[in-house]
């Protein structure tokens, strides 16, 4: 679904957007600078596509696995891999702190260093411990959603492309005698004009005794589909937690419910993004302490938007005038 595809696609780029903040400058652009050209799988490169990746696996499938590769070499950080995660099971052992790698085939995976496994889970519950996709219960709107473009698609293959049912009905006994003549004379002429008609040639058509030219088709009524797509397209909105506007539906809606929305895409937001920092943080801590650093390394998100950058800005203008008029008050200028 175009829908569902975009909307995810618009989550986890609306999620990223850091950068890496500590005490000391110059480890902290160290830091910068050696997560920006760190290899991710084949082709890509940086700790912000690695994210990229990682949610979009977390978000379609509930679950998210990758992997640090170590340098034989250097004994560093050689780059970050994204498995495809439906090539595995994950079993939770025994003693339920841990976890257990299978294949599909059931085939138990060796893990030689479990410090350099990185693996998430959405939303996990008893019954599904290894996580739930965001597009639970989307299929059966999906399928009647399909179901309806395809009849509508038929429809149009059927009644959009006119065809003509031409009726030649001889009036006398004289036009009896020659009514096959006839006939095939009308549809000589009839195929010869509609043929015509393909390179611009307007050729009349002109017929002797009662002759009927319908549309096949005219007289039905297609069904209007505006109401239940739209029905099925906002349980998908609903689920996907993305406003309208966003996915390109315009639906009118007023500018209090689109701030509300916002709002609720925001904490969306945060809470993938307090599920994508724990496995940011163990990337980070490994490569400090490969490298023998010492420092605390925080992340520092890029607000969601320009809305959220001037409501900052606001709320920083209003909080430096409440310390100005407290100053005053604390030194008796009440004027």
């Amino acid at each position: 679904m175009p829908v569902v595809d975009a909307a995810i696609t618009k989550l986890v780029r609306l999620t990223g957007g850091f950068r890496l903040e500590c005490a000391d400058k110059g480890i902290e652009k160290e830091l910068n600078d050696f997560f920006s050209e760190l290899p991710v799988s084949i082709s890509g490169k940086s700790l912000d596509t690695f994210t990229q990746m990682y949610l979009d696996s977390l978000l379609t499938y509930g679950r998210a696995l990758g992997e640090i590769l170590i340098s034989p070499n250097t004994h560093g950080i050689a780059g970050l891999y994204c498995a495809d995660c439906t090539q595995f099971r994950v079993r939770p052992e025994r003693d339920a702190k841990d976890f257990e790698l299978f294949r599909t085939d059931g085939e138990k995976v060796k893990i030689p260093d479990r410090n350099r496994l990185l693996y998430t889970a959405l939303n996990p519950s008893p019954k599904n411990p290894a996580g739930t996709s965001l597009l639970r219960g989307l299929p059966v709107f999906g399928d009647l959603l399909a179901r309806i473009f395809m009849t509508t698609g038929q429809n149009f293959d059927r009644a959009g492309n006119v065809r003509y049912a031409v009726t030649y009905k001889p009036s006398g006994e004289g036009d009896m005698q020659f009514a096959k003549e006839r006939a095939q004379e009308i549809a000589r002429q009839w195929s010869e004009g509609m043929s015509a008609s393909q390179y611009g040639v307007v050729k009349d058509f002109v017929a002797v005794g009662d002759v009927q030219i319908k549309v096949i088709g005219a007289d039905g009524v297609i069904l209007d589909t505006e109401v239940p797509v739209r029905q099925i397209l906002e349980q998908l909105v609903s689920k996907l937690s993305i406003p309208p506007f966003l996915l390109g539906l315009s639906w009118s809606t007023t500018e209090r419910m689109s701030s509300q929305q916002a709002d609720i895409l925001t904490s969306e937001i945060d809470y993938y993004r307090r599920l994508i920092t724990q496995v940011m943080k163990r990337i980070i801590r490994l490569h400090c302490a490969m490298c023998g650093i010492d420092e605390e390394v925080e992340i520092a998100w890029d607000n969601v938007n320009l809305q959220d950058e001037e409501s900052l800005a606001r709320a920083r203008l209003l909080n430096a005038q409440a310390a100005e008029i407290e100053e005053r008050l604390k030194g008796g200028d009440i004027a």
